[in-house]
């Protein structure tokens, strides 16, 4: 019998905005909030609402999380297997 795996997660990657963001996030409760929004949108990558604009570049989403008070900017590449996510606000 063949073994079962779940759902491919897509991978995860910060344009240089976001990683400069990033390392300016010293609180260990904002990264964990953050590490918990970035699995969300890794699982599941159409979880965040889309924004409105033109269609001449990539489709960008925004995921929030009220809770955790987390906010995510990004977009999916075409075969869902990369989030690129363009700013962080935590």
């Amino acid at each position: 019998m063949a073994p079962q795996y779940g759902a491919r997660r897509a991978r995860i990657v910060f344009s240089d905005s976001a990683a400069k963001q990033l390392e300016n996030i010293t609180s260990e409760a904002e990264i964990h909030a953050l590490d918990r929004a970035l699995v969300v949108i890794s699982v599941d990558p159409d979880a965040g609402e889309p924004l409105p604009g033109d269609s001449t570049g990539p489709r960008l989403r925004q995921y929030v999380d009220d809770v955790e008070r987390v906010r995510l900017l990004y977009w999916v590449t075409a075969l869902k297997t990369v989030v690129v996510v363009a700013f962080i606000e935590a």
